[in-house]
Parts: C-alpha cells; sequence; structure tokens
C-alpha cells in the first residue's frame, strides 16, 4: 500500500468510527439536538417513530464501526474468523438499521424529495447487504466482495451527509433546501464510486 493510500484509508476509517460514535450524542443527550430539532412534538411523541429512528441511528453506527474493518486484506487473511464474526454483525445491524431507515424515511423533513432520497437508500443497502450476504453463503467471493463495496457506499452515506449538509446549508442558506438535496448527494455519488471501485477489481456482480 503507497502512502497515498495509506492516507485515504486512515481517513476513511476515522470518519467511519467517528461518525459511527455520534449516535451516542443522542442518546445521553437531555434536549433536542441535530435533526431533532427539526421534527414536531407530536412526532417526536410518536412511540414508533422513536423506535425507528434510534434504531435507525444505533445499529447504523454499529454497522459502520464495523463495516470498514471488513475491506482490510490484512485481517481477512490473519484473521479470517473476525472478518466473519464482524461481517455478521455488521450484516444484522444493516438490516435494522435499513428497515429502521426506510420506515422514518416517511416521516423525513422537507417532504417528497426527500422521504423518496432516504427511502430509496434504505431499500438500495437492504438490496446490496442482502445480496452480499446470499452470495458468501453460496460462496461466490466475487459477488460477495462487490456487493459488500455497494453496501458499505450505501451505509457510508451517513458519513457523506455530515460533510455535505453544512456545505449545502451555508451555500443555499436555506436547511430545507440544503436537506432535500441532501437526502440525494449523500448517496447517489457513493453509488457512482462504489461502481468504479467494482469495476477496477474486476468483481463479477452480474
Amino acid at each position: 500500500m503507497n502512502r497515498t493510500n495509506k492516507v485515504a484509508w486512515v481517513v476513511f476509517a476515522f470518519l467511519a468510527i467517528g461518525v459511527g460514535l455520534y449516535p451516542l450524542l443522542y442518546l445521553v443527550a437531555d434536549s433536542k439536538i441535530g435533526l431533532l430539532q427539526s421534527k414536531s412534538d407530536a412526532l417526536l411523541a410518536n412511540t414508533f417513530w422513536n423506535i425507528g429512528f434510534y434504531g435507525h441511528i444505533t445499529f447504523g453506527g454499529i454497522a459502520l464501526l464495523t463495516g470498514w474493518s471488513q475491506f482490510s486484506q490484512k485481517l481477512r487473511k490473519k484473521r479470517i474468523q473476525l472478518h466473519r464474526n464482524l461481517g455478521k454483525v455488521y450484516v444484522v445491524a444493516a438490516f435494522v438499521s435499513g428497515i429502521c431507515g426506510v420506515y422514518i424515511g416517511f416521516y423525513a423533513t422537507g417532504g417528497f424529495i426527500t422521504s423518496a432520497g432516504f427511502i430509496a437508500l434504505g431499500l438500495i443497502w437492504l438490496f446490496t447487504t442482502g445480496r452480499a450476504y446470499q452470495a458468501i453463503r453460496d460462496k461466490d467471493l466475487s459477488l460477495h466482495q462487490g456487493m459488500m463495496i455497494y453496501s458499505y457506499a450505501a451505509c457510508f452515506a451517513a458519513v457523506t451527509l455530515r460533510i455535505w449538509l453544512p456545505i449545502l446549508t451555508a451555500t443555499v442558506g436555506n436547511f430545507i433546501v440544503a436537506y432535500k438535496i441532501v437526502a440525494w448527494l449523500c448517496w447517489v455519488p457513493n453509488m457512482v464510486f462504489a461502481y468504479f471501485w467494482v469495476r477496477k477489481k474486476g468483481l463479477q456482480i452480474g
């Protein structure tokens, strides 16, 4: 691994871990923080929405924290059982967070455009994770690796959202407009990047 790749890997891991731990702020805060400030009191009092929201951010954080290590060749070669166990944790966390994400997507701030973006993201995350899991059970390593790249690209939207949102809010001067844009911008470029990464590695996903 050359120096540029090492730096990129460190930044990648740092962002995944940092945002993976971010949900802890919601769990310990005594007042509305982050996106909760844009929600109505009626929605915040809804039990099912709260289950969906906290399920999404908690298990999404676990997916971020466990998923990045799955791309370490060193881990796969030297500690294959740890790789497999972390993979199982990632799959479970991704499914729970993805299902919760699709549900709360219907209540997203900004209306239809925002909801459509986040629901599409959740469905793509669920589909690619399911395909990756089934592929490894079928011992199709190429398909498994390719779908895991797409799956974690969807998962990493939690990171790119937090990078883009303050930039867009400052640029357009309106949080709602910025949020409608970021509902798509946080994951569509990730999928494009994943597509070219899969092609570069020569993985078969068709």
